[in-house]
């Protein structure tokens, strides 16, 4: 494991978005910003680092960016625009192999395909095609995936901090 710096260093800080926005800017700006900060905490680190689990449960920096990319997927691909193959469970493969560039890269690719097809939509009231609920029957409005993105992506980014804290004493964004 990386040796523990003595006094923390800081990550770069970007500022949350603007306070007077529509509120599809708003809510895909929140989430762009929290997507930024979980994409942050891998910069600098290594592969092996951010393989190693923080936490008990196997939780690691590698696997919250590849989870988010699945979840990303998962819920504006397949279950609000209807495409693509059934929710994965890709997030479950074994993390032997990964590297930073490569996950973080795909999460930039599953974060493309999320924007456009917000963009893409008429407005936050249409639902989607399905849910990835079984006890749900209609699929979630767009407002509804943004919010729920925003809530996933800003709890994993939490999870990030300290996970990247515990590793190299790295704090901020």
């Amino acid at each position: 494991m990386t040796e523990k710096n003595t006094e923390p260093t800081k990550l770069s800080d970007v500022r949350p978005p603007s306070m007077n926005a529509d509120e599809p800017s708003t809510l895909l700006a929140f989430l762009d910003y929290l997507r930024a900060a979980v994409i942050a905490k891998l910069d600098g680190i290594s592969d092996q680092d951010a393989r190693r689990p923080g936490v008990a449960s196997g939780t690691s920096l590698l696997w919250l960016v590849r989870h988010l990319a699945v979840v990303e997927d998962n819920w504006f691909t397949w279950a609000y625009r209807g495409v693509g193959e059934e929710p994965s469970e890709s997030d479950e493969v074994p993390l032997d192999g990964a590297t930073v560039a490569a996950e973080v890269a795909a999460y930039r690719e599953a974060i493309e395909r999320s924007n456009a097809v917000a963009a893409a939509a008429p407005d936050l009231d249409r639902p989607g095609v399905r849910s990835l609920r079984p006890d749900v029957t209609e699929g979630p409005s767009l407002r509804w995936v943004l919010v729920h993105m925003i809530e996933e992506t800003g709890r994993h980014a939490g999870h990030a901090d300290i996970i990247r804290e515990q590793l190299d004493g790295a704090v901020g964004r």
